[in-house]
Formats: C-alpha cells, sequence, structure tokens
C-alpha cells in the first residue's frame, strides 16, 4: 500500500509555520477549517488567522512539561497543545484544539483534527470503560493510519488528551525516529493483513518511571474478511526488560572491564563503563598496596585512599577535585570512608542532608556539588577475595533520577567484576615486581672491565608476560681471556628467574675451572636435567629447558672459541667488514641429555664487535625470523663508536612500540688484542740448575716492560712453579709473560694432566710450601686443562707494587 501525503487529507487541518512565524505550507484540511486558500495563506505571519491576538491562549504542557505561548504566536519548546481561537475568513470565529511539533529545518507542523462525531465508541457501556481503563494501552487506525479511538493508558503514554487526537496520524503527534518506525509497521499490516509483533521502550516526560511494551499490530477486518484497519495493543514488560537490560550491562562489563592486567587500566575501564550508564560521574580510589601486607578487614575513618581513575559526561571532568594519583584522606561523613566503615554501599542525597558533615569540612567539594547540581551520590566498596581495595563513588547531577535499588544491585555487580579484574591486576604486579627484583639481582649489574674485549648490555622484560628466565654475562678467565655467555629459559615468572640464577652460577662455576665451551655445556645439560626431575611430581619430569651460547676470546691469539646448545647464532662485524651470522653446529637445547655438543673457532681482528641475543630479539609475530636478522645486521652496521648507542639503535629498530611478546637480552662485545710486545715466552729445559738463569731473563724482560717494582714476588713466582713443572710435570715445558697496565700473570705449561693440589705444610715437611707461598704472594691463581696438558698460571696485581 503506497503511502498518503497527510496534506492532502480534508479531515485534518495542516499547516507547517517556519521560525519566523510565517506559513510556508497550508493543506487541504485547513483550507476547509479556515476557508484561505493556499495561495492567501501561504508567506502570510501566523498570528493572522488568531481570532484575537490580545486574548489569553489556553495552553497544556507540552512534551517536555513546559507550558509556552502559541507556536502561531512565538515558538517555543519541541512540542505545544492547547485550545485556540481562530478566525475564518468570511470571519466568524472558529475554536480548536491544535497541536504543533517542531521539526527542524522547516519549522512547526500545525495540527488540527478533524471532527470526531462519526467515531461510535461500542455499544456496551461496560465494554467502552473496560477497553478505556485497560492497563495496556491500545489504539484503533483506519486505512489512512489516522487514530479512530485511544484508551486512557496509551494516552499517558504519548503524554497528549484521549480525545482531541482521534484524527491524527502517529507521526502528527511526535517527531522521534520511532514515530515514523511505528507508522511504517502499521502501513505494512494493512498491505499484507499479517499480524506483527514488536518491542518498544518509552521514557515519557517527566521524572515518571521509563516502560517498555511488548506491542501486536493486528489487522482488522469486516464480515467480508477486508482489512479496514489495524489495532495496536501493550504488554506491559518492563521488570522483565530492566533486568534483561541489567544483565546485557552486566555482560558488557565482564566484556570491556579488565582488558589487561594493568590496575590503572582497570580501574578507568570501570569509571569509563558506568559512565552515562549508571551515573554521570564516577570516581575509583584505591587503598595503596603495603608490600607483604593486606589492606585491614575493618576501617575506621580518616581513611586515605588514592585517586585511581575518574570519568564524566562532561569533557575534561570539571568534577573532580583529585587529580589521578593523588592521594586524599577522607573524614566520616564522606561517601567514601562510610561506605568503607559499613561494609557495604551507601546512597546519599545531597537535598536530605545526609553530606552537609563532609561537604561543609571539604569546602571545593561544596562549591563543587553547587555549581553543577549534583543532587545524589552511591559509593560501593571495591571488594575482591575477601579483601577490600578501595572504593567506587558514582555521581548524578545531569540526569534528574534518583539513584534506585536496582541501581545499587547493577553498580554492585559490575564493581564486584571489576573488583576481581584489579585484584588480579594487584596480584600480578605484584609478582611482576617481585620477578623483576629477582631478575635484577641475578644478572649482572655492571659487566667487568677487561683487557680482551669492551662489552654493553641490555636487558628488557616481555611486555605483557613479564620477567622472564634471559640472561647475559662476561667472566674473566685465566691469561687475560674472557668468556661470554648468553641463555634462555623457556618460561616467565619468578620460577624462570630463579631458574636462570641457578644456571648462571653454574656457569660462571664451570667457567672457573677453565672447561671448553663444549664440555660446558655438556655440564650444564645434566644441571637442567636435575632441576627438571627436581621441578617434576609422581615420577614425571617437569619442563624446565633452556638454550645457551658460550663463547671463550683470547686476546692474545686473537681467536674466539664458541658452543652452543639451541640457541641463535651471534652476528660479527669485522673492523673491516659488513656484519655476517657466525656459522656454528647448532648444539641440541639444554635438558635433552646424551647428545653431543660441539663446537667452532674464529680468527677476530681487534676491533670486531660480536652481537649475543635471545630470540625475543628477532622474533616477531609481524615479520620472520629471517628480517629479524637483516634488521639486526643493518642496526649493528651502522657506525658508532659507542657500544650503549648501538645497543640502544638495535632494540629501537627491532623491537615494537609497545615492547616486545618475550623477554630480550642483547651483549655486545668489541674485541681487542694484546700485541706481542707484551708477551714473553721461554721454552724450559727439565734441569732444576736453569731454574736461575731463568729468573735473571724474567727479571730482564720486566725492565724492559718498566716493571722492575714486580721483580721479587715475579722471581719466587716463577721460581716456584717452574721448579713444579720439572719436578712433576712432563716435556715441553714452557713459561709465558703477559701484561696490562693493571696485571701481570705469570703460566707455567706442560704436557701433564696431574692438577696441582693446594695443602698446607706440617712443621717438619720439607716440602708442600711452594703453591701456599704462590698464593700469598699473588691476587689469584688456578690451573687448566689444555689439549696437550695443563697449564698453572697467577696473577699480580701492578697497582699493589707500587
Amino acid at each position: 500500500m503506497s503511502p498518503v501525503d497527510p496534506f492532502d487529507d480534508a479531515s485534518t487541518a495542516r499547516a507547517v509555520i517556519d521560525d519566523r512565524g510565517n506559513v510556508v505550507r497550508w493543506g487541504a484540511g485547513a483550507r476547509r477549517l479556515l476557508g484561505y486558500e493556499a495561495a492567501e495563506a501561504v508567506g502570510r505571519p501566523a498570528a493572522d488567522f488568531l481570532a484575537d491576538a490580545d486574548a489569553d491562549v489556553i495552553t497544556d504542557a507540552d512534551a517536555d512539561g513546559d507550558v509556552g505561548a502559541s507556536p502561531l504566536a512565538v515558538p517555543v519548546g519541541p512540542r505545544w497543545s492547547g485550545t485556540l481561537a481562530l478566525r475564518h475568513r468570511d470571519g466568524h470565529t472558529v475554536s480548536v484544539w491544535l497541536l504543533a511539533l517542531r521539526r527542524p529545518p522547516h519549522g512547526w507542523q500545525a495540527v488540527v483534527p478533524p471532527a470526531t462525531a462519526d467515531l461510535h465508541p461500542p455499544d456496551d457501556a461496560l465494554t467502552s470503560e473496560a477497553m478505556r481503563q485497560s492497563p495496556c494501552p491500545m489504539l484503533v487506525c483506519d486505512r489512512e493510519l489516522r487514530l479512530r479511538w485511544i484508551n486512557d493508558r496509551m494516552a499517558e503514554l504519548i503524554d497528549l488528551p484521549t480525545h482531541p487526537v482521534t484524527g491524527l496520524r502517529i507521526t502528527d503527534i511526535g517527531v522521534r525516529r520511532e514515530n515514523a518506525e511505528l507508522e511504517e509497521q502499521l502501513n505494512d499490516v494493512l498491505a499484507t493483513g499479517r499480524p506483527r509483533d514488536i518491542e518498544n521502550y518509552l521514557r515519557p516526560s517527566g521524572l515518571r518511571n521509563a516502560s517498555a511494551h511488548l506491542t501486536r499490530l493486528a489487522p482488522l477486518t469486516d464480515a467480508a474478511g477486508r482489512v479496514q484497519g489495524v489495532c495496536l495493543t501493550g504488554h506491559d514488560f518492563t521488570e522483565h526488560y530492566l533486568a534483561r537490560e541489567r544483565l546485557r550491562l552486566v555482560n558488557e562489563a565482564s566484556l570491556s572491564i579488565g582488558t589487561t592486567l594493568d590496575v590503572t587500566r582497570t580501574a578507568q575501564e570501570l569509571a569509563r563503563f558506568c559512565v552515562p550508564a549508571l551515573a554521570d560521574f564516577v570516581s575509583v580510589d584505591l587503598l595503596d598496596p603495603q608490600d607483604g601486607v593486606e589492606p585491614p578487614a575493618r576501617f575506621a575513618p580518616p581513611v586515605r585512599l588514592r585517586r585511581t581513575a575518574h570519568d564524566s559526561v562532561s569533557p575534561g571532568t570539571p568534577e573532580a577535585v583529585a587529580r589521578p594519583g593523588e592521594a586524599q584522606d577522607y573524614p566520616a561523613g564522606s561517601p567514601q570512608a562510610d561506605s568503607l566503615v559499613a561494609g557495604r554501599s551507601i546512597v546519599r542525597t545531597v537535598a536530605g542532608g545526609e553530606l552537609d558533615a563532609w561537604l561543609t569540612w571539604d569546602t571545593a567539594r561544596a562549591a563543587r556539588v553547587r555549581e553543577l547540581g549534583i543532587h545524589g551520590t552511591m559509593s560501593v566498596p571495591i571488594r575482591a577475595r575477601g579483601v577490600t581495595l578501595g572504593v567506587a563513588v558514582l555521581t548524578r547531577f545531569r540526569r534528574p533520577d534518583p539513584f534506585t535499588p536496582d541501581d545499587v544491585l547493577l553498580a554492585e555487580e559490575v564493581t564486584a567484576r571489576a573488583a576481581v579484574c584489579i585484584d588480579n591486576a594487584r596480584r600480578y604486579s605484584r609478582e611482576r615486581e617481585t620477578a623483576l627484583a629477582l631478575q635484577r639481582s641475578l644478572l649482572p649489574r655492571t659487566l667487568p672491565r677487561t683487557a680482551a674485549v669492551e662489552a654493553a648490555s641490555r636487558y628488557l622484560p616481555a611486555a605483557r608476560a613479564g620477567v622472564g628466565g634471559d640472561w647475559f654475562d662476561v667472566i674473566p678467565l685465566s691469561g687475560m681471556r674472557v668468556a661470554m655467555v648468553v641463555g634462555d629459559v623457556v618460561g616467565h615468572g619468578v620460577q624462570a628467574s630463579a631458574t636462570m640464577g641457578r644456571l648462571r652460577t653454574a656457569v660462571r662455576t664451570l667457567a672457573d675451572i677453565d672447561l671448553a665451551p663444549e664440555e660446558l655445556l655438556t655440564h650444564l645439560d645434566d644441571l637442567v636435567l636435575r632441576l627438571s626431575e627436581e621441578a617434576g611430581g609422581e615420577g614425571s619430569p617437569g619442563e624446565v629447558g633452556a638454550t645457551c651460547l658460550y663463547a671463550v676470546y683470547d686476546p692474545v691469539s686473537r681467536r674466539c672459541v664458541l658452543a652452543r646448545a639451541g640457541h641463535p647464532p651471534p652476528v660479527v662485524l669485522r673492523a673491516d667488514g659488513m656484519p655476517r651470522q657466525v656459522e656454528l653446529p647448532a648444539g641440541p637445547p639444554l635438558g635433552l641429555g646424551g647428545l653431543p655438543f660441539e663446537s667452532a673457532e674464529l680468527e677476530l681482528a681487534e676491533g670486531s664487535v660480536l652481537a649475543f641475543y635471545t630470540d625475543g630479539l628477532i622474533e616477531s609475530r609481524e615479520r620472520d625470523v629471517d628480517t629479524g636478522h637483516r634488521l639486526l645486521s643493518e642496526a649493528l652496521a651502522a657506525h658508532s663508536d659507542s657500544l650503549d648507542e648501538t645497543c640502544d639503535r638495535i632494540l629501537h629498530t627491532l623491537l615494537p612500540p609497545g615492547g616486545a611478546a618475550d623477554d630480550v637480552a642483547l651483549l655486545l662485545a668489541r674485541t681487542r688484542g694484546l700485541p706481542a710486545s707484551q708477551v714473553a715466552t721461554w721454552d724450559i729445559p727439565a734441569d732444576p740448575a736453569l731454574v736461575a738463569p731463568i729468573r735473571k731473563q724474567v727479571v730482564e724482560q720486566l725492565s724492559n716492560w718498566e716493571l722492575s717494582q714486580a721483580s721479587f714476588t715475579t722471581e719466587l713466582v716463577v721460581s716456584e712453579l717452574v721448579t713444579n713443572a720439572i719436578r712433576y710435570g712432563s716435556r715441553p715445558i714452557r713459561l709465558r709473560l703477559i701484561h696490562d697496565t693493571t696485571t701481570l700473570i705469570c703460566e707455567v705449561s706442560d704436557n701433564s694432566h696431574t692438577a696441582p693440589h693446594l695443602r698446607r705444610a706440617k712443621t717438619w715437611d720439607e716440602g708442600g710450601r711452594g703453591l701456599l707461598l704462590v698464593a700469598q704472594l699473588t691476587q689469584r691463581w688456578g690451573s687448566r686443562h689444555t689439549p696437550e696438558g695443563k697449564t698453572i698460571w697467577a696473577e699480580l696485581s701492578l697497582f699493589e707494587e707500587e
């Protein structure tokens, strides 16, 4: 059925009046009512059609409860209705009931319903009264969709009197989008003859409660089955609707609150959700966490709270007195303190004087209450797992209705869900801080300064998963060599950090006995297997795994020996070349057991840079590993004398702004070399009589190095070490002296694999005092095994000799 232009309907008088008060459209019904043709009426002031411009105008309340003058005189408000005396073209007065709606941008539409004498009520008076007084809203429309009858409940919902509106259309009595949609649905029922069920939700004017109705649109047919009109009947299901809305809001809260494990953001999500669904302004204040101490079970005012988040319907949050992060003391009488002391939600109104004591004490808030017209507050404790975390205060000033018991239930349900998320975030933050503290204590705070390498490092925990088991270390070895290690324990959190600490300690212990890289990884593999057994239960092993890369660099030979256990290979930037990945046997990850490890050796020119890293640096969801290697090489190749600047450039290039998904360890080492002039070597014949000439040669060498102040101690150490090698060692025997600006090293090597042991000689023993003397005279000493035999070494501090 095609829609009909209501202005062609001669039974209903319609006119459109612009905001200046002039008639811009004149319908057929207006011509029939007042006798003016459209050409005579359009363009004239609407006030010309009043019978007496100075007469009092009888008005009704418009949709917003305002009372104003007729739009024919002064257009005010969105809707006007009332009785007017109009002047007919022939001069007589016509008294009509007129309804006017403002319809931007056209101005006002004025409608006068048709005479209703031909609309007959039901013959049965009891039936007529039952329909009129029915609690269900009802209306009847004819084929032109004009209202033929409405009952009292429908008139109450549309906020218009019953009798005058008959003859009007649905779109004549309201400008809401719902009115136009309802008229289209009524027209569809007329066209198809099939009933339709719809749901609608109305919020009448003033402070009256909103209502929800399940509406049935049914066709009305005559005896021949022809559709002659349509009937609308509504059934109130407001309580069910509000309960469903509360469930919907609670479900939305579970989706929108707690999206991260961040306390501040979770509190902000709670405040943002409650505005404007429950309040015009919401503040969330939390108790300051105490290390290792849960908040008290009972509170006594004043209560100190810290503003964590707030939100408002007003831009800039002008309602807030406290800034985010600011702590304040809340006295007795304040919504925050009273709610925490009582342990339950509290609703208070300004008009009832329930907040006078607090507002008298807090003059800044009192001024804000008067300025904004705040009329009510609801304070809800934030509790999770039996612990009180803080309080949320909901405030209304723009919404005129007070908080209801249903509002309290909804606020408590949403706050309870948010409290669990806040508690989870609080516990996660505490665990993260503990893990970070443990990680910082287990990682080297500063890297040692050595003659072999210049080193710089970085460690970054994962953006979301937190700290993990990544670690790095630089370990000085004998002979001015240095060990560099980087590793990664599977997992995150305190357990991974603790495992990392045990592995790092083990690596340093194994490095002290100068094991070859592949041997060290074998021992470390055994340790991880034992840790897995300890972590397991009921006969099944735990899931402890790790990867590791271990390298030893000798500045004298400028050679580096490396081995890895499932770890990414290092990248080397030679002094005169481009970065390239070191070709190194992969080796199995630590914890598999029984599989061999292999090492590789490469020669490094002085000034070469080695980059050791964990997989969190190059692996990402946004790119493949090859791209990560390429970006690492490009960042490493960019010229910079500072290794710290190079570390920062690498992290900035490879890691996203929000942080990496896995923790990252990065170690850069620039190699140094000892010139041949700082190394002296002698082959020693196996003859004790030649020890004295060797001592003389050592003294002469120290004189050439301008280290004569160390001659006496060095003579004694060399004499003891060489004598022991001649007596207990195997040929060939070799003596080597190495020095830098701070240290002098004496090394005696032979082909025997028997390691020396320090023991304390008894009073009448003729021997056994040599190594004890060496230990007393030197800074440190030790032995290391070589493929050919062993080397006994001792370090002397040149500063102590000065």
